[in-house]
């Protein structure tokens, strides 16, 4: 890695209605059949829900009037319902109404494709084709060719970003969102969803997923175009960086953190910098040379999640 500020590169492109598969015009991406597959979408692992399954009732009725509001700029986006989960850390969830979580999937589905793009391939949360066990296999990989198979020094910078969705700042959000869609309609949507909530973005929200990473690219991008960090990925709000140089990654620490708090708002938290020889803790595996070992609480994490997933198919069953 070569730390160094240069001018970085800008984003390329702008989403129109062309980029959407299938769409040809706004009031087609709001179509009674994309609002259709939107639901599709949606109800996939949902099914006996009591609230699902009451929108599911007058799903045709229900669709319409949606399509209705969104082509005559009449939609309001209702409250949330606010509910705690242990997993096994305590985390505050935000539930919209299924209404207004099928208006999510439709917006999802429509701008997925055009971001997806132009994020960088060491992006890994809510992504297809990535995920916890390919990022994994990236930091192995950045671990090995930095150590040369693990004959030299090799050092890992970890930091995390201090509760960011809560911190995500929404005028910066809608900002950047902007310089991407060029459609005033499909803005419009956007940022009513994003306005719904009264400050950062809930965790709840499908399009929530794809907006942190929007404005998380922000990071990626000046880490792999300014800072030239070679080996960098992220996680969420994970972000790790391997070197041969501990010196330099203290450095872009520092020029990194400043970045997050003057351009994004945001503040690094659990900074830490240590050998692969050590051990390092990255999405759950703590990693030596040649092997890793899961974290106690990532087995925790999973026994939890695999008894709530048998207490939803009895009580599923039961209804």
């Amino acid at each position: 890695m070569s730390v160094g500020i240069r001018g970085g590169g800008g984003h390329k492109g702008k989403y129109t209605i062309q980029n959407v598969p299938n769409a040809r015009s706004f009031e087609e991406i709001i179509s009674y059949e994309n609002l259709l597959r939107a639901w599709e979408d949606f109800i996939k692992g949902k099914r006996g829900r009591r609230d699902v399954d009451m929108f599911a009732r007058t799903l045709s009725d229900n669709l319409w009037q949606l399509h209705f509001d969104l082509k005559n700029s009449t939609y309001a986006h209702g409250g949330y319902h606010e509910y705690t989960i242990c997993d096994p850390k305590k985390r505050t969830i935000h539930k919209a109404s299924v209404r207004d979580r099928v208006v999510h999937r439709l917006v999802y589905n429509a701008l997925y494709r055009y971001f997806d793009k132009r994020f960088i391939h060491d992006s890994h949360s809510s992504r297809k084709g990535k995920g916890t066990h390919r990022a994994r296999d990236r930091f192995r990989l950045f671990a090995q060719k930095v150590s040369k198979n693990y004959t030299k020094q090799c050092f890992v910078l970890k930091f995390d970003i201090q509760k960011c969705f809560a911190s995500i700042d929404q005028t910066t959000l809608l900002e950047i969102l902007k310089k991407h869609i060029a459609d005033d309609e499909v803005y419009d949507i956007v940022a009513i969803i994003i306005g719904s909530f009264k400050c950062g973005l809930p965790l709840g929200n499908l399009t929530s997923q794809l907006f942190i990473n929007v404005y998380l690219h922000e990071l990626d991008w000046f880490c792999k175009h300014t800072i030239r960090a070679k080996y960098y990925l992220r996680y969420a709000d994970d972000v790790v960086i391997v070197s041969d140089d501990e010196d330099e990654l203290d450095v872009a620490y520092r020029i990194i953190a400043d970045f997050l708090l003057s351009k994004l708002y945001l503040t690094t938290h659990k900074k830490s910098v240590a050998t692969i020889y050590q051990g390092v803790d990255v999405l759950g595996v703590i990693f030596f040379p040649r092997y890793g070992i899961l974290r106690r609480r990532t087995r925790v994490r999973m026994r939890v999640r695999e008894q709530h997933g048998k207490y939803l198919q009895t009580r599923n069953g039961a209804e």
